[in-house]
């Protein structure tokens, strides 16, 4: 396998992003998730806070309408140039980690793709958001609760299928058993594995 892609859906709270982040540094390849918004907004013009408050949101089912495979939503366009990105990226040949995004789903025709989905138990990942934003236990379950369905609502509405269905993944891993380090190092031998 020369090329690895490497795709990281999460639970909020799980630490998801900094597994992605440490599986980029172990196999020395980018990381896209946040750059995206900025790419993007260099090629639209548009501002990367005007991007953002429509990133991973879904359209309004009221007020969007699609004719001919093209949206007047501007949730669905920021999207749908989120997935040509990564597509673009795939079809060069480059390895890369990819956090969200619905890519393993967008990216599974490539044969370099690994899709991993993070989870965790609920009491650590109200401990580890708790920490992270300094929030109190009530509003760490409230954040967690609320990011989780929004990621759930883009997902299954540009892909179709449910976020999180461990069909979907080739590896789900809840990283409160083994704890961040652990489990990065179970994945890396896992992705080590694959690619021989």
């Amino acid at each position: 396998m020369s090329q690895l892609i490497i795709s990281v859906g999460r639970e909020f709270g799980s630490g998801g992003r900094v597994i992605a982040e440490a599986l980029a540094k172990r196999f020395d390849i980018p990381i896209y998730d946040r750059h995206l918004i900025t790419e993007i907004a260099t090629k639209t013009g548009l501002s990367a806070g005007e991007i953002e408050k429509y990133n991973e949101m879904p359209a309004s089912r009221l007020v969007s309408r699609r004719v001919r495979g093209f949206s007047n939503s501007i949730e669905d366009n920021i999207a749908e140039m989120q997935f040509d990105f990564l597509r673009k990226k795939a079809e060069s040949g480059e390895s890369f980690v990819v956090l969200g995004r619905c890519s393993e789903t967008k990216l599974r025709d490539f044969d370099g793709l690994v899709s991993l989905f993070i989870i965790g138990d609920m009491d650590k990942k109200i401990e580890r958001v708790m920490k992270v934003y300094e929030l109190s236990q009530e509003e760490a379950e409230h954040l967690i609760t609320k990011k989780d369905k929004k990621r759930k609502r883009y997902h299954n509405y540009h892909v179709g299928m449910h976020w999180g269905d461990s069909r979907l993944y080739d590896l789900t891993i809840n990283s409160s058993k083994l704890g961040i380090d652990g489990t990065v190092d179970i994945l890396e031998n896992y992705i080590k594995a694959r690619i021989k």
